[in-house]
């Protein structure tokens, strides 16, 4: 087979490809919002919410956020169903009797795969997290309002190595506080404390105001002490009313850059409920590997004429990505569990299915 007639096969699988994808991507979607609208027409008539918050903010950004979720999975089913309908016509045989090794055949599927892969990657690291944000606001104001998991009462934080604060009561509605508490410490030995009867955030260049306040300052053996009953003092502290919110999907709520950002934030101050955050971070590109996986997978399958045709093989290929999401939503809880490193769980899956791939490469049909 010449290099015209090459290009030309590989443009006829290549459309194939996406096409078959994007029409999966539609009807499953469409499944999706039917489904969650049913779910959720009570709440829009009983919540003061309005149609353009619906239409607008809502749904588009869940069915942006509904397909890159399952991504991998309609890749999976997009190669097996129009690759199979290819095989049952014999086209699959003639281009092997024309030449072509399975090594060529496969170049337009992984040409497929990383367009898929690259939108998928620039969705679930930008696209998506800052669509979530639409989509969780509404969430949040009408439909699952106590999903603010923060901690408000006797809060201990490390705002860096040196610095300690302690909050006993923390008040969001107004972004006060209530019996504050300062450490500053200098290898490992506290060097000043302040303490004050309430605080609260200024907003400018992070800064708090605090009232009523005591100032220690130990230097050796000496103690210097401050008293300011009944006056303010203003302090920069590296702490925001956001800090004290943690809504059960706000690591889907962050683009990458805010993520590891925030990781990176609260491991300094000594916080340990960082895992979920972490898995949401690997998950993002590990998402786009499973892709190329998973379109081995599905081509090795369903690349070989059999007698169950087409619905033998969309029922295997199913099966297999069915396996895949349960193992992966598995390994996403050993991660978070602290069973296993974030980065470990997260890439499991896609190491086993690795293996699956090359054994089905190696023994499909050529």
């Amino acid at each position: 087979m010449n290099k015209k007639m090459l290009k030309t096969l590989d443009r006829y699988i290549l459309r194939k490809f996406l096409t078959t994808f994007f029409f999966t991507v539609l009807i499953f979607t469409m499944i999706a919002v039917v489904i969650d609208f049913s779910e959720k027409v009570q709440k829009f008539l009983d919540e003061p919410i309005t149609a353009r918050e619906i239409l607008l903010e809502y749904y588009p950004n869940f069915i942006l956020f509904i397909a890159s979720l399952l991504w991998p999975l309609f890749t999976l089913i997009a190669v097996i169903f129009f690759t199979s309908r290819m095989a049952s016509n014999s086209e699959i045989i003639s281009i092997f009797n024309a030449g072509v090794s399975y090594r060529r055949f496969m170049r337009p599927y992984m040409v497929g795969a990383v367009l898929i892969a690259l939108m998928n990657l620039a969705g679930n690291h930008y696209v998506v997290p800052m669509g979530n944000k639409t989509m969780l606001k509404v969430v949040y104001t009408y439909i699952d309002k106590n999903a603010n998991k923060g901690q408000t009462q006797n809060v201990h934080l490390f705002l860096s190595p040196e610095t300690k604060v302690f909050i006993e009561f923390f008040r969001p509605r107004d972004t006060t506080a209530r019996n504050f508490r300062i450490e500053h410490f200098e290898n490992q030995r506290l060097t000043s404390l302040l303490k004050a009867e309430s605080g609260r955030w200024i907003g400018a260049e992070e800064k708090w105001q605090l009232s009523n306040y005591e100032i220690h300052i130990f230097n050796e053996e000496q103690e210097e002490l401050i008293v300011g009953r009944g006056r303010t003092i203003d302090t920069v502290l590296n702490l925001r009313p956001s800090d004290f919110v943690d809504y059960k999907d706000q690591h889907s709520m962050m683009i990458t850059s805010e993520l590891k950002s925030y990781i990176a934030l609260q491991k300094q101050r000594g916080v340990g409920n960082t895992k979920r955050y972490e898995v949401e971070l690997y998950r993002r590109t590990a998402d786009a590997v499973t892709i190329f996986i998973l379109t081995i997978i599905g081509m090795s399958i369903a690349s070989r004429k059999v007698r169950g045709g087409i619905g033998l093989q969309l029922a295997i290929g199913i099966g297999l990505g069915a396996i895949f999401v349960f193992l992966a939503r598995f390994s996403i809880v050993f991660a978070t569990g602290q069973i296993v490193p974030p980065i470990v769980g997260i890439w499991m899956p896609n190491l086993i299915f690795s293996f699956i791939a090359i054994y089905l490469v190696a023994n499909a049909q050529k």
